[in-house]
């Protein structure tokens, strides 16, 4: 059995309000969950506490991302899922944790991100199917997301530079790879 074929059965919640909770997570083709070492980093790179910001998980799947900043004190969190399934377990785990920050959409990740108001994000988590080639898409309508200190977490199979996110106005904060994943998290350009 190779390593890493098949996605967990479950993901946890690091930090927050719902710490060490379990996230169910279906194996399904394409759904890579962001693993728990990375989301730890990433919120350790925001800082622990999001009370009162705003973000958009447009790709969710598993949710882990969304739920984490909500389980942090994000005041409004949006779980964008295109797939029924998951749209339904989504939902099941936004009821059992009385996630009342939380709204679950299914939509399509770029519909989202392209009819939400410009300025109006605090963070954006971009985390699309890696084989479906969103990333130029969903960097260019979530960029016009952010308030001035807004951030966007990139999850992608490759890095990306600075001179690759200028045409989004975008730059390079903070970068990691952990196994074939690159989480960046990008902010505005100076």
């Amino acid at each position: 059995m190779k390593p890493h074929t098949r996605p967990p059965n479950e993901v946890r919640i690091i930090g927050g309000l719902w710490k060490r909770t379990r996230l169910p997570v279906p194996d399904k083709p394409g759904l890579r969950p962001t693993p728990d070492r990375v989301r730890e980093t990433l919120f350790n790179w925001l800082g622990q506490d999001l009370t009162g910001w705003r973000c958009i998980d447009a790709f969710s799947g598993s949710g882990a991302l969304g739920f984490e900043a909500a389980s942090r004190g994000a005041t409004d969190v949006l779980l964008v899922e295109q797939d029924a399934a998951l749209v339904a377990l989504l939902r099941t785990t936004q009821q059992k944790l009385q996630a009342t920050a939380v709204k679950v959409e299914r939509a399509n990740g770029l519909t989202v991100l392209a009819r939400t108001l410009p300025g109006t994000c605090d963070l954006v988590f971009l985390d699309p199917p890696f084989d479906a080639n969103l990333w130029n898409k969903a960097l260019a309508s979530a960029a016009a997301l952010l308030q001035a200190q807004g951030r966007i977490y990139l999850e992608a199979p490759v890095a990306w530079s600075d001179e690759q996110l200028a045409p989004f106005g975008l730059a390079v904060e903070r970068h990691m790879k952990a196994g074939a994943v690159h989480a960046h998290l990008l902010r505005r350009a100076a």
